[in-house]
């Protein structure tokens, strides 16, 4: 289990370092007010669906490349690597142009009444955008090196952008000397200027001097088998990611119905966040790559060990996490802003997470442990049906008097008590039945229908 602990350590910390870069702009845009707050807040629901899109590439090169090196199948892995890097190159790019072009109308998509907010998200949404062909491959690159076993060498090269964005930000939002105010988009050029760094590094560690084995670039055709397998795995994980973005944009235009200060809030309430689901990732993170090299060797019991080694890490700690959040709530908003009623929703904002923090460890924990064992179909299940589910919990729960905007939070949480709970007992029964038979169960057999119709088709496959 030091193994799977060692890995799980530099994971759980670039994950920080990315966090970092949100924590840092929402710290200093802060100082500009709420309205600046709510405009990077809008722009960063397009960010985070299209991460959930290359999560097809990330989770697709993780769980191959782990897999084929648990075969002793090096050159198996190198082509992972490759397609899974030809597949980053294409889908960022088409995002990018997409986003850019469509930018303010998609932060008019929220409802937000202020004119300034409209303006000032799209401006940082296009500058971003430009800045996806880095801040979205470095990810893909991250689980390349996570699937070799070695997720050390990705946290100091995040560190570098994270390093590099805390001098830019506060320089470019407000100028020095000779360096312009650029408020809101000095977050954004600040954003491109470090990510760009960090990718530079990993293209000349891993490309050009090829730390972690040859790639044979110039041996590179185009495998069909490959690319599908790729996308297999990583499709369910990204699908569920990608619509709990999208989920989570409906309910912000509803957050919006209360004004720019509850989407400021929010916003920051979501970085602030990210201390519990983040780790939990990495960990899970972690988990994946050593479950995918012990499920290629066959070795089952170290699966069951390292699983319930990584659970009872999560719940050490989620509960220190929650009672923070629940007695500070309002404290850790106060480093973000000024006025006494956005620190009070901040306050209540992060109690009402905090009741839902400890099963959404063992969710992300757990989503960790069945991509390992190539299985990612059940945890997107959950994870669509649940958070689905928050869309009309959160309309009825508005309606209730004295409810409100504190019903949409409450809708977040329930939810998540509720993923919390059925994936771990999902994730038993395959242990118990690890050759496949009798896995679907009831649960499954009632949720299979909501899955699109190829990825409803590969699990009937599957089971037959």
């Amino acid at each position: 289990m030091g193994h799977l602990f060692r890995l799980a350590v530099p994971t759980i910390g670039a994950s920080f370092m990315q966090m970092t870069y949100n924590l840092t702009d929402m710290l200093w845009l802060g100082r500009l007010g709420e309205n600046a707050v709510a405009s990077v807040g809008a722009a960063g629901f397009y960010v985070w669906l299209g991460i959930s899109v290359l999560l097809v590439t990330r989770i697709g090169a993780e769980v191959g490349v782990s897999q084929a090196l648990g075969r002793k199948d090096a050159p198996q892995a190198m082509r992972f690597v490759r397609h899974a890097l030809l597949w980053a190159i294409i889908i960022t790019a088409v995002l990018a142009v997409v986003t850019y072009i469509f930018a303010p109308s998609f932060i008019r998509f929220f409802g937000i009444s202020s004119v300034a907010v409209n303006t000032d998200g799209a401006a940082y949404l296009r500058i971003v955008s430009l800045a996806f062909i880095f801040s979205f491959v470095n990810p893909t690159f991250s689980g390349i090196y996570n699937g070799m076993g070695n997720s050390r060498l990705p946290f100091w090269y995040m560190a570098i952008g994270v390093g590099l964005n805390l001098v830019l930000d506060p320089l470019l939002i407000f100028g020095w000397k000779f360096v312009p105010n650029l408020g809101i988009e000095g977050a954004a050029w600040a954003t491109f200027g470090s990510q760009m760094v960090v990718f530079v590094t990993f293209v000349y560690r891993f490309v050009i001097k090829e730390e972690m084995g040859k790639l044979h670039l110039r041996q590179f055709h185009f495998d069909r088998i490959i690319s599908k397998r790729i996308f297999a795995l990583g499709i369910p994980v990204a699908a569920e990611s990608a619509l709990f973005a999208m989920f989570g944009m409906i309910l912000a235009r509803f957050v919006a119905r209360y004004g720019p200060v509850a989407i400021a809030v929010q916003s920051i309430g979501g970085q602030v966040e990210a201390l519990s689901w983040m780790t939990a990732s990495g960990f899970a993170t972690a988990l994946g790559s050593f479950t995918g090299q012990n499920f290629g060797a066959g070795f089952w019991d170290r699966i069951r060990k390292g699983y319930r080694y990584t659970l009872f890490i999560g719940t050490c700690l989620a509960l220190p996490v929650s009672l923070i959040f629940w007695l500070f709530g309002a404290d850790i908003y106060s480093l973000f802003f000024d006025q006494e009623n956005s620190q009070y929703l901040g306050g209540v904002y992060l109690s009402i997470l905090s009741v839902s923090q400890l099963f959404m460890v063992y969710e992300i924990t757990t989503r960790g442990a069945f991509n390992g064992v190539g299985r990612t179909i059940p945890p997107a299940l959950i994870g669509i049906f649940f958070t689905g589910l928050r869309i009309p919990l959160a309309y009825g729960l508005m309606q209730i008097p004295n409810f409100g905007l504190f019903g949409i939070w409450w809708a977040i949480s329930i939810t998540s008590i509720f993923k919390g709970s059925i994936s771990p007992l999902w994730f038993r029964r395959v242990l118990n039945h690890h050759d496949g038979e009798g896995e679907t169960g009831f649960l499954g057999s009632r949720l299979i229908v909501l899955l699109p119709s190829r990825l409803r088709q590969q699990w009937i496959i599957k089971k037959r």
